[in-house]
């Protein structure tokens, strides 16, 4: 869901405020009116308080930490983004109560959440994520964002949402029946045989692969489209793990 900034309207309705009052953003930042001002994402915002930063259309809302920082000191206050946030999740009042009946972590904690809006079976990317300071999190949030990283939508994703990890599984690039290559490498040795797909999977995931020739269905470990691995080298591929980063 777009955040579409009102930075006009900002300007021309803000009252005055003290110059440089130093703000810090709430811990948890929603509207009950789908009107979003300085007031439901700042602590001792004042006068300010009142300065509309953007119109809530949907269940919530991502803003530009930037801008809002921007439209911030333009009333007054000086927020100094700490946490070098770069965006911010408004939720709406409902949606904001619903994710915190289901919290099991209390506090000013972060969590991690979907900076766009995503379908089923996208591939979720880095920037996809980001990181937003919330009163808790739910009991299944991911600690780090390579848990999800690379993962694809099992069903369409919202913007804003605290991020699950019932969301997602492994990307499918084998479908049941797709004629694929099996490798065997071990010191200097490569052997492949060609099979067909009993079962789909994703990058990572086992397959069930029948030999073509022989009929027996064996065990492999998918690399790609119509590529898998059995023996050390699916070994190796399963302890291994890239580094990703979501933006914060």
């Amino acid at each position: 869901m777009k955040a579409l900034l009102i930075l006009a309207v900002a300007l021309s309705v803000a009252a005055p405020a003290l110059a440089g009052q130093p703000v810090s953003l709430k811990a948890d930042t929603f509207d009950a009116d789908g009107t979003v001002t300085l007031g439901d994402l700042f602590e001792g915002a004042g006068a300010a308080s009142r300065v509309v930063l953007a119109n809530r259309t949907g269940a919530s809302l991502v803003l530009d930490a930037a801008a809002v920082q921007a439209v911030a000191r333009r009333a007054g206050l000086e927020w100094a983004n700490p946490d070098s946030l770069h965006k911010i999740v408004v939720r709406g009042a409902m949606l904001n109560a619903a994710a915190n009946a289901g919290a099991v972590q209390a506090g000013n904690v972060e969590v991690l959440t979907y900076a766009r809006s995503l379908s089923a079976g996208e591939v979720v990317q880095p920037t996809d994520l980001v990181w937003v300071k919330l009163a808790a999190a739910p009991n299944d949030a991911p600690r780090d964002a390579d848990a999800v990283i690379g993962q694809a939508a099992k069903r369409p994703l919202r913007a804003g949402a605290s991020v699950s990890n019932r969301d997602v599984g492994a990307a499918q690039v084998i479908k049941a029946g797709d004629i694929m290559t099996v490798t065997y490498e071990d010191d200097g040795i490569s052997l492949s045989l060609q099979g067909k797909a009993m079962t789909a999977a994703g990058v990572g995931e086992t397959v069930s692969v029948q030999n073509t020739a022989s009929k027996k269905v064996i065990q492999a470990l998918a690399t790609g489209p119509g590529q898998a691995v059995v023996g050390p080298s699916a070994d190796a591929l399963k302890s291994a793990r890239p580094a990703r980063y979501a933006a914060r």
